[in-house]
């Protein structure tokens, strides 16, 4: 009888952390393998799994990540119209638990990642400690906030390179890090715009105005599609990979940038980029074109 009590609860509190953890959010993980498409290593199977083991780990510290700053947020959460629907906010899952399951995901993201490769580990390390910092303190910074965001998508970029062994390109960092920017900024913008009593919700966001984020995202814009192109035709790049063919991704970034800003001003979106790019069909068929694309060209593009 009070197993038959127990079970619908522990049921519950399974499924709240699993929510609390955001598996939605793990796409933004899939840049640890970006490192495989442009060093030409995905078609090597000991790379793929040793990918693929690094994106399982930064899933792991991520999802400590989100767990640790919902027990954070979890009063000022209460005041967002979504947010306040997250587990620890609502109080399906007990700040205790979240903490725990939080500690041990880190640790054995840290662990895991030492021991696939030292510098992995190292990277995971950082990537923890700025997000740790990010939740204590940087989120309030007004500036700074959407800088931490984007300096966590290039340690992504850098953690896939560690872990496969091959050199990071400063062109995949700048470009890595500007699109997270925009895409930080934009998030920024949704939340001050749609969120009642924003500055509640988010400190930083009192020190933000639509006019400021608008010019910030025209200035991010123009610089990741300018730092994209340069990439495709620099001569590094075309000697690299044997051929200057890689510009002719340039339309698929262009649309794929343009199709989010539509998005953003027209729709009223970009709270969320994680669901919008597993949600908008258009997008998701720009991201898959572009990416199959990218690895014929950087495959056979000199054949």
């Amino acid at each position: 009888m009070s197993s038959e009590q127990t079970t619908p609860g522990t049921m519950g509190r399974a499924h709240a952390l699993v929510a609390a953890m955001r598996p939605h959010q793990w796409t933004k993980n899939l840049l640890v393998l970006a490192a495989l498409l442009f060093a030409r290593k995905f078609l090597s199977t000991p790379h793929v799994v040793r990918g693929l083991v690094a994106f399982a780990l930064f899933c792991a510290a991520s999802s400590a990540c989100y767990l640790f700053n919902d027990v954070c947020d979890a009063e000022r959460d209460r005041s967002h119209p979504l947010k306040r629907h997250r587990p620890v906010a609502s109080g399906a899952l007990p700040a205790k638990v979240a903490l725990l399951a939080s500690a041990v995901l880190a640790i054995a993201a840290v662990v895991c990642g030492f021991a696939l490769r030292v510098r992995f580990g190292q990277v995971v390390v950082i990537y923890l400690a700025l997000q740790l910092a990010y939740s204590l303190v940087l989120k309030h910074e007004v500036i700074i906030d959407v800088l931490c965001i984007s300096g966590s998508f290039v340690l992504r970029a850098y953690g896939g390179a560690a872990a496969i062994k091959v050199p990071i390109s400063t062109w995949l960092m700048l470009c890595t890090g500007l699109l997270a920017l925009f895409l930080a900024l934009a998030k920024r913008r949704h939340e001050l715009l749609q969120v009642n009593e924003a500055t509640a919700h988010r400190r930083s966001l009192a020190q933000y105005s639509a006019q400021m984020l608008d010019q910030m995202i025209g200035v991010v814009t123009a610089s990741t599609l300018v730092v994209y192109a340069l990439y495709t035709m620099w001569p590094q790049t075309i000697a690299k990979f044997g051929s200057d063919k890689l510009k002719y991704t340039i339309p698929f970034v262009l649309y794929g940038i343009f199709r989010y800003l539509y998005l953003v001003y027209s729709k009223n979106e970009g709270g969320n980029p994680s669901r919008q790019l597993l949600t908008d069909v258009p997008l998701l068929i720009d991201v898959f074109l572009y990416g199959v694309a990218c690895a014929c060209i950087i495959a056979y593009g000199a054949h």
